[in-house]
């Protein structure tokens, strides 16, 4: 296999396979089968990259997302603040638990998993060995002192062509402090604006903002919660005003844009706005449920009448890869008959999830 040669191994089963055969040549024939002189051994290269933050004393990256209550997120820091640095622990906890986020810096990356195990239900683990990890082969350019820049998180192919088209650099959905200080430098910009678009991605941006101030690139990070609020920002985007105030209009665009998202319940619960079970459709205003319903179509046109009902000129609808086709055209059109005198923009997110992302401006 090509990626096993390139990493100077072999496949064990394949190799089994490999001498069976040629034994049995040699039984038959009573000739041993020639043998191909070994393969040099592959030449790792210099391990040259910088890691994001802290100390070069622990070797090893730890990340995974965790199902734990508060309480238990509460003890495990204390774990891992005693097994390493740099770590960072962001959720959204409540009474009933959550999901959070774990990152550490450790050398024991059995006993960062257990931690989790102790806590909670770990899963989407990953481990990365600082020793592994390579520089690209060119350098990255210095900040321009003029430069502006915008690095977003999102995933969709959608959403991400909307903020292409807007001159934003797209960085993946939980990415890690490294890789949004790879963007932020990939910019190539000495002011650059980061818009999270999720609480639990704030905390990991503001670390890296605060690595990149160390390499001379003033970052500042707009709290987006939802890509219909990134695009509100990125709309009033003015190079001609100074960088602080083009930060705050870019945050006052933001905070104006209220976003709601529709999704399918994947287990039963309580919500503030009922009880909910396996398959009912849930639409979340600011992040808590505000109805349920069982036709998506249904949902999404009264979650749009109650948005709008609290007042609004501008509604912009992302249809995610699991829409129903036409979605978008259906609650376009209702909007249209309901509410004339708003405006309604409407593009394929494809984002995962969920089947529409709603803003309201």
């Amino acid at each position: 296999m090509p990626a096993l040669a390139r990493a100077g191994v072999v496949d064990a089963g394949g190799r089994g396979l490999c001498l069976l055969l040629d034994a049995l040549v040699e039984v038959v024939t009573g000739e041993s089968p020639p043998r191909p002189a070994p393969a040099p051994p592959a030449v790792r290269p210099p391990a040259t990259a910088v890691r994001e933050t802290g100390s070069p004393a622990y070797a090893y990256e730890v990340q995974y997302l965790l199902d734990a209550t508060d309480e238990a997120v509460a003890r495990l820091r204390g774990e891992l603040d005693g097994l390493g640095d740099s770590m960072v622990i962001v959720g959204d906890g409540g009474p009933g638990g959550g999901t959070w986020n774990v990152h550490v810096h450790v050398n024991d990356v059995g006993a960062a998993v257990e931690a989790g195990v102790v806590a909670g239900r770990p899963h989407r683990i990953t481990v990365t060995r600082f020793a592994d990890q390579v520089a690209p082969a060119a350098p990255l350019p210095a900040p321009l002192p003029d430069g502006r820049a915008a690095v977003v998180v999102a995933t969709g192919a959608g959403i991400a062509d909307l903020f292409g088209a807007e001159g934003a650099i797209v960085v993946p959905a939980n990415p890690s402090t490294g890789e949004l200080l790879d963007a932020i430098r990939a910019t190539a910009a000495a002011r650059v604006v980061v818009l999270p678009n999720d609480p639990n991605t704030q905390s990991v941006a503001s670390a890296a903002a605060r690595e990149a101030h160390r390499l001379g690139v003033k970052v500042s990070v707009v709290p987006t919660r939802s890509p219909v609020q990134a695009l509100a920002a990125l709309a009033v985007r003015d190079p001609k005003r100074r960088f602080e105030d083009d930060v705050i209009a870019m945050a006052e665009a933001a905070g104006a844009c209220r976003y709601a998202e529709v999704c399918h319940a994947s287990k039963e619960a309580l919500t503030v706005a009922g009880p909910c079970r396996p398959g009912d459709v849930l639409a979340l205003v600011e992040g808590e449920v505000h109805l349920i319903g069982a036709d998506l179509l249904d949902t999404c046109t009264a979650m749009v009448d109650r948005m709008l009902g609290g007042g609004g000129e501008l509604v912009t609808l992302l249809c995610g890869a699991d829409a129903p086709a036409g979605l978008a055209d259906r609650v376009r059109e209702h909007v249209e008959r309901s509410w004339p005198f708003v405006e309604v923009q409407a593009y394929e997110g494809g984002q995962p999830h969920y089947p529409l992302l709603v803003g309201v401006e």
